[in-house]
């Protein structure tokens, strides 16, 4: 089958290559320096799905309409990179990869003849450079489409994905980013001050933050009329739980996800887009909480601040201590 991917990052890098080395011919979109390297090179993995080193196309923007698409770009850089490739994209399916809450949507609004689903991975993934990916959580992911049952379109290229790498198709696609987006309040953190998730979620004044976070997002979800997907074993009735607990037993939640990232340091994507120095996609991750609160005519402190303190540093490109992050959330973080 012949499979663009639209985006050579950590994930783009990595499903171009699972899916090469599963036999499909794949095509990848990348900016100019990292297009000669792929060009040149191919792309390598390491770590989780084990080596792997596949050749490629690779072109600025696509030049024939693919049997199937995966976006994989940043959530911030997806209508403009779904925009340049419409004239091949439209009328052929489309599955965005990526964090937040609106990516399908872009596509639908961008695409009107395609078909177009989400794919929600638990994978971690740091990008080396051009064309290499390292592993360092291996998982699984999970297609779907709107707020039902998973259609036969979605079990169908659910299969296709599944010859490559973990994936199911998931029923309630959009409760479904709502538990990820839970999930992706670990990203802030490391963003913010420099260290892994793994650092963040053990040092317990940081733990805490994070916790709140994460339950700040789950109120408003529930504010907001949500049922959370099952994902990464979290149900709609565990993360109401989770979400009335007190901070200091609601931190097993975070404690129980680091256990499962295992030794190996995890950045976050948020972190690594800094390191790359690249703009992140706060606004689509801790900024989306922060406009679904006011939809709901809530606010969300938590989620507000760590917004800011990340777009501080993308603009300082000088992490915070801990003790300064503490300070700033002083007196906001009550035991309830």
């Amino acid at each position: 089958m012949q499979i663009a991917v639209v985006g050579a990052g950590a994930l783009g890098g990595l499903f171009a290559a699972l899916l090469a080395r599963a036999g499909h011919e794949i095509t990848v979109t990348a900016h100019q320096a990292a297009r000669a390297v792929i060009q040149d090179d191919g792309i390598g993995i390491t770590g989780g799905f084990g080596d792997a080193h596949c050749r490629v196309q690779v072109r600025e923007i696509l030049t024939e309409t693919p049997d199937l698409t995966l976006i994989c770009t940043k959530a911030q850089d997806a209508a403009a990179a779904i925009a340049e490739n419409a004239e091949m994209l439209d009328g052929s399916p489309v599955i965005v990869v990526q964090n937040g809450l609106d990516g399908v949507s872009i596509a639908e609004g961008l695409l009107p003849h395609s078909d177009c689903f989400g794919l929600l991975t638990l994978i971690a993934a740091h990008y080396i450079g051009p064309g290499r990916v390292r592993v360092t959580t291996a998982a699984s992911s999970y297609l779907g489409r709107g707020s039902g049952q998973a259609d036969a379109a979605t079990r169908h290229w659910q299969m296709i994905l599944a010859t490559a790498f973990p994936t199911f198709a998931t029923d309630n696609f959009v409760g479904a980013q709502w538990t990820k987006l839970v999930v992706n309040m670990l990203n802030a953190l490391p963003a913010i001050t420099g260290l892994s998730v793994q650092t963040v979620i053990g040092t317990a004044p940081l733990r805490r933050i994070l916790t709140a976070s994460m339950q700040e997002t789950v109120r408003v979800g529930v504010a907001r009329n949500v049922t959370f997907g099952s994902l990464h074993a979290l149900t709609d009735r565990t993360l109401r739980v989770f979400g009335r607990l007190p901070v200091t037993l609601a931190q097993s939640l975070p404690l129980r996800i680091g256990v499962k990232m295992g030794p190996v340091a995890n950045l976050g994507s948020t972190l690594q887009s800094l390191k790359r120095a690249q703009l992140t996609e706060v606004d689509h991750l801790n900024g989306a909480v922060v406009r679904e609160a006011q939809l709901a005519g809530l606010a969300a402190p938590v989620n507000a601040l760590l917004t800011t303190l990340v777009h501080e540093v993308e603009v300082t490109r000088a992490f915070l201590k801990p003790a300064d992050v503490l300070a700033r959330f002083d007196k906001l973080i009550d035991d309830r």
